[in-house]
């Protein structure tokens, strides 16, 4: 039987990078990004080695946020609210999940101020898919 050339499909249809080239790609995404599960890991420790900020509304945090998390709405980041936050501290940011760019938004802001962060990728509905806790007794503010 002579050999058949397989038909093309969405996803055969460019070719896949090289070796080298998808680990260039996926380190750097990690370098940009973290998972809820490595952060609820990390938030299980004295010291996680980063400040977890939810980014969303006042309302949305009070209603649930991960534990441990401060708020700081990205529209209220600036160098007055980070203040009281050594320069080299690493953020962690996240916001409602997949559907919304408000970490985006913020990790972009701490960026542009000179701060090292990531984004904790899924968001509260990332946080929830894992079957962790949100909690709603505390509000922990960062204005």
């Amino acid at each position: 039987m002579p050999d058949q050339i397989a038909p093309t499909s969405r996803v055969t249809e460019f070719p896949p990078a090289s070796c080298a080239e998808a680990l260039e790609h996926f380190e750097s995404l990690l370098a940009f990004e973290t998972d809820c599960w490595d952060v609820y890991e990390a938030m299980k420790r004295d010291a996680p080695g980063f400040v977890l900020l939810d980014v969303r509304g006042p309302q949305s945090f009070q209603a649930g946020h991960v534990p441990g998390a401060i708020n700081l709405p990205h529209a209220k980041i600036n160098e007055r609210n980070l203040i009281s936050y050594p320069h080299e501290v690493l953020f962690v940011v996240y916001c409602n999940g997949p559907h919304c760019n408000g970490a985006d938004r913020a990790a972009a802001l701490l960026a542009r101020l000179g701060r090292k962060v990531k984004k904790m990728i899924g968001g509260i509905e990332g946080w929830k898919d894992e079957g962790f806790d949100l909690t709603a007794s505390q509000y922990a503010s960062s204005e």
